[in-house]
């Protein structure tokens, strides 16, 4: 197998492994906010804050997944 073919491999299962995983993890996440929500009306404010914050870092993840197939590609 050529060299640039293994590059490309690698940055296709960087990003697919990347993307999947963090759009599952997302949606658990999210459903989990809103149950916690549901049982605790009161505390939505503190609940709403704690998950935008997580979410945004789990983006984060994905966007340096996103960096590391970015390199794989320039050495093509």
């Amino acid at each position: 197998m050529e060299t640039s073919a293994v590059y490309a491999l690698a940055a296709a299962i960087v990003l697919s492994l990347t993307a999947s995983t963090t759009a599952v993890m997302q949606g658990i996440t999210a459903s989990r906010a809103v149950d916690a929500i549901a049982r605790q009306p009161e505390a939505a404010g503190d609940i709403r804050t704690s998950l935008i914050l997580s979410l945004s870092l789990m983006e984060a993840l994905t966007i340096y997944g996103l960096l590391i197939a970015f390199m794989l590609v320039g050495k093509i």
